[in-house]
Parts: structure tokens; sequence; C-alpha cells
């Protein structure tokens, strides 16, 4: 099972310096053509996609997230950090392992 990332070109370069791969999008139209390419791949279990990208493509990450059980779509915040209503990264991580601030 592999990890896929749809994001910004830093978001994207700093992934791919761990080892994930994806593609910088930078519109709506790329953003959809990359998440379809992804839900193509049977190797690809997990696909992260920045807040700022799946708002773009809302409609195509519900449909996806509803419609279909893997690969799973996790959205994270970008380098402008998280959208207003939204957790930021290390939230997120405390509230997954349990610890409170």
């Amino acid at each position: 099972m592999q990890f896929y990332v749809i994001a910004d070109e830093n978001t994207v370069a700093g992934f791919k310096l761990v080892g994930l791969d994806g593609e910088a999008v930078d519109s709506p139209e790329g953003a959809r053509e990359a998440l379809a390419k992804a839900f193509e791949s049977r190797d690809i279990g997990i696909v992260i996609v920045t807040e700022r990208i799946a708002e773009a493509i809302r409609d195509q990450i519900e449909q996806y997230t509803f419609g279909q059980a893997f690969p799973l779509i996790i959205e994270i915040p970008d380098r402008l950090g998280p959208m207003e209503g939204r957790q930021s990264i290390r939230e997120m991580v405390n509230a997954a392992v349990g610890v409170k601030i």
C-alpha cells in the first residue's frame, strides 16, 4: 500500500523528501485529474490532499469518500496553515494519541 500526495509544489516536494510520491497541482482541473489517477492505481492506499485543494474539488472528494471504501483520503493543512475552523497537524496528532493541551 502506497501513499500519494496531491498538493502545491512545496508540499509535494516535502513529502518526496521522505519517500512519498505525489503530484503538484495548481488548478481544480489538475487536482481532479490527479485524484482520478490516484483512484485508478491499485497500489495507492492513502491519498493525502491539502485542505485548500480538497475544498476546490469538494464534490469529487465527497463522491470518492462516500462512494468507495479504498483508497482513504486524508486532508491536511498546507504551508499556509489550517483553514478557518480546521485543526492544525499538531492538534490532529495530539488528539489521535490522546494528548490534551
